[in-house]
């Protein structure tokens, strides 16, 4: 192939003899996308983006089209072949030409912008090996690609979404369901556009093309195409295919089949449905926003037809004989913070039944993957890995393998199609109790979006978390993962789960995005002024943090504090802060004295009780076994103004080998909470504006509940306006 470059150009010409020409254009890295996204509201086209990283899996990236000029659409074995301007009629006419060499295809009506096309049954018997050699819809396009195939663009390709029903002519399923007359099992677009936006390197440029071939050439020809603006609904569809506690007696169904051998899992599914009252793009955006993914996109399919998702799930990714997958099963519920989320991941990893979910869904992978692979080839390069989304963690096993000769991306799409998290095991067997149990088509759902590269790679995700917008009408499925122990009303339960972020982003489209780690400080401290006393502590820029997000001003010094700091800085109230040593290190006494003698309102961490139990009378003791970086969970016996709301226990960080003894503490303090030790965990005084804790609050130990960050508030707006 003969290859001539420029700076911003490049010439090359395919495998089957189609000149290219590719110019560059820079733009905006900021607002690449923006366009494009409020374009396919009305235009056809797709936006793909992974805006979820796993190190060795996914990086930040995004690829968009819009106006494509030829799009390949199939229904069954029958296919069309679309121009939409008339840089697609010089494209189709290339296509054509290349088409008519296949025998397995039967070639129909052509006009200017269409080719109409069936792919022939087959003939005779195909052993499993070369089962996904079969004449099917991808013959027609393992022809496209052999037309266009090169190797010096990485970008160029087909891009677009393959529907669920495109399996059935690999394997054999008898329909139970009766397929929508406009159901399509496959729209890919041929771009002479595509916007690559780089986030590593903070770049994004366009590529446009021209393509000649013999007499046909798309240079000079216009890019001008039809536009379909969205058109909200008028009707309220049903919640959904099933009534509640439908969904749990088809897992009791399910269960029979297990008993007897014929399943050892499956994934059926249910079908919610909600009126869109927001355009397709701003649903695509909320989405994006709410539930970050590897596989994020927003397709427009042309009539009236658009998918808006965001899978968690790679279906199949080649780079050159490299073939991978990420099979997903195993899932447990968010946490409401990333303490809750440690141990929600500690239950999801002693799960037997997910794991068992998991290990069967990546016997099944490797089983797709040993059909087109060299033999010793395929292998787990990660195990039940933590992945965390929106609202779900999800276990994950990461699996490779080499194309043997012969094999191309297709056959690695086709032996693994579906994925058996979408579907179950024996895969075949637990496609035919889906037919046959499942209330409606699956069409896009299960089925995969992506890029298929004229280059002979291959990305694709699972069409998982994906809104179908349909005449104004969205449509959202979720299934779970049933095995013989599965729990009827909580697997049905999992499928609403799944379903509620894409329920969500449908409703709220449009809005600000308000998804937070954790909650906002109330802003108790506004106008008041507080002074940080800095012991030569590690944590004490977080303390800080903590009581700034309260809306107080704070002032941190060093101590020892001279009367000048008090009388610069006013403090409304003054913080011991932690510390390494013992109070005495730090005169502490003197601090402590000169806040009493104005009437200061004094709150202590860790170091600072140590120090407030000293200056009042009382002695220290050192722990038998320091507790250097560990929870505890302590028990609240007066809520007084630090635990306010907290309820009577709540888990904290320490970090501590000196302790008050509680023998010659002060009768003019109270106890409020106590290690399950019987350590003093925090007092106050009972008539001054005196508090202070054994532990630190602003500990990631002491996220739960949001904790830490609750106790702070409340020192500032109870303790700090006490004086």
């Amino acid at each position: 192939m003969a290859t001539k470059n420029t700076e911003d150009s490049e010439e090359f010409t395919t495998r089957g003899g189609v000149s290219v020409s590719r110019t560059r254009h820079a733009v905006s890295y900021s607002t690449a996308l923006d366009d494009y996204i409020e374009g396919l509201d009305s235009r056809r086209g797709a936006v793909f983006s992974s805006n979820y990283e796993y190190p060795g899996r996914y990086t930040r990236w995004d690829t968009a089209i819009i106006d494509p000029p030829l799009s390949i659409i199939a229904r069954g074995r029958s296919m069309r072949v679309e121009a939409h301007n008339e840089r697609g009629e010089a494209l189709l006419a290339i296509v054509a030409r290349r088409l008519e060499r296949e025998k397995e295809i039967e070639l129909g009506l052509k006009l200017q912008r269409s080719l109409e096309l069936t792919v022939l049954m087959p003939k005779g018997s195909f052993s499993e090996e070369r089962r996904s050699k079969v004449p099917t819809v991808f013959t027609p396009l393992r022809a496209i690609i052999d037309l266009f195939f090169n190797e010096e663009d990485d970008n160029l390709g087909l891009f677009g979404a393959f529907g669920y029903d495109l399996a059935l002519q690999f394997d054999s399923v008898d329909l139970h369901l009766k397929r929508p007359d406009g159901q399509r099992d496959l729209v890919l677009y041929l771009p002479d556009e595509i916007l690559v936006v780089d986030h590593y390197s903070a770049k994004a440029w366009v590529d446009r093309y021209e393509f000649s071939r013999r007499d046909h050439t798309t240079v000079g020809k216009s890019a001008e195409t039809d536009s379909t603006p969205f058109e909200m609904a008028e009707n309220t569809p049903p919640r959904g295919d099933h009534e509640p506690g439908e969904y749990a007696r088809l897992v009791r169904k399910a269960k029979e089949k297990f008993q007897r051998g014929d399943l050892f899992e499956v994934v059926p599914g249910q079908m919610f449905y909600e009126r869109c009252v927001s355009p397709p793009s701003a649903i695509s955006r909320r989405l994006k926003e709410t539930n970050p993914s590897p596989y994020s996109f927003f397709i427009n399919l042309g009539e009236r037809e658009y998918l808006v998702g965001a899978s968690p799930e790679m279906f199949v990714r080649v780079n050159g004989r490299r073939v991978e997958t990420c099979p997903i099963s195993g899932t447990i519920k968010r946490g409401e913070d990333a303490i809750a989320d440690s141990q929600q991941i500690l239950k999801l990893l002693n799960s037997k039944k997910d794991e068992s979910e998991l290990t069967m869904c990546s016997d099944v992978d490797r089983n797709d993957k040993s059909r087109v692979c060299e033999p010793g080839t395929v292998r787990v390069i990660g195990r039940r890995q933590i992945e965390m989304y929106s609202r779900l963690i999800h276990t994950v096993d990461h699996i490779e393998g080499r194309l043997a000769d012969g094999m191309d991306a297709f056959d690695a799409f086709l032996s693994h199609a579906w994925a058996v998290t979408v579907t179950g095991a024996p895969k075949l067997w637990a496609m035919r109790f889906i037919e046959e149990n499942e209330k409606s088509t699956r069409a896009w759902y299960g089925g995969a979006i992506g890029m298929v590269g004229f280059n002979g790679d291959m990305n694709t995700g699972l069409t998982l978390r994906t809104i179908r917008i349909k005449d104004g009408i969205a449509e959202v499925r979720a299934g779970a993962t049933l095995l013989y122990d599965s729990d009827p009303d909580e697997e049905e339960a999992e499928t609403e789960l799944k379903a509620s972020a894409m329920l969500s982003a449908i409703r709220e489209a449009g809005k600000a995005n308000d998804v937070a780690s954790t909650r906002s400080a109330a802003r108790v401290g506004d106008g008041v002024s507080i002074l940080l006393v800095d012991h030569e502590d590690s944590f004490v820029h977080t303390l800080a943090n903590y009581f700034r997000q309260t809306g107080a001003k704070v002032t941190t010094m060093r101590s020892p504090i001279s009367d000048a700091v008090f009388d610069e800085v006013k403090p409304d109230l003054v913080v011991l802060s932690p510390g390494p040593g013992s109070p005495k290190d730090f005169d502490c006494k003197a601090t402590i004295k000169k806040a009493r003698s104005r009437d200061l309102p004094i709150f202590g961490v860790c170091l600072g009780l140590q120090a407030l139990t000293e200056a009042y009378g009382g002695d220290l003791r050192t722990l038998a076994i320091p507790m250097h970086g560990k929870p505890s969970r302590v028990r609240v016996s007066e809520p007084g103004l630090v635990f306010s709301g907290l309820g009577n226990s709540v888990t904290v960080g320490r970090y501590h080998s000196i302790f008050a003894d509680p023998a010659t503490l002060s009768q003019d303090f109270i106890i409020t909470a106590e290690a399950e030790d019987g350590t003093i965990m925090a007092i106050e005084h009972r008539s001054e504006p005196v508090a202070a804790v054994q532990f630190h609050p602003e500990s990631i130990m002491s996220l739960g509940q949001d904790a830490g960050m609750r106790m702070i508030e409340n020192v500032v707006a109870h303790l700090a306006r006490r004086a």
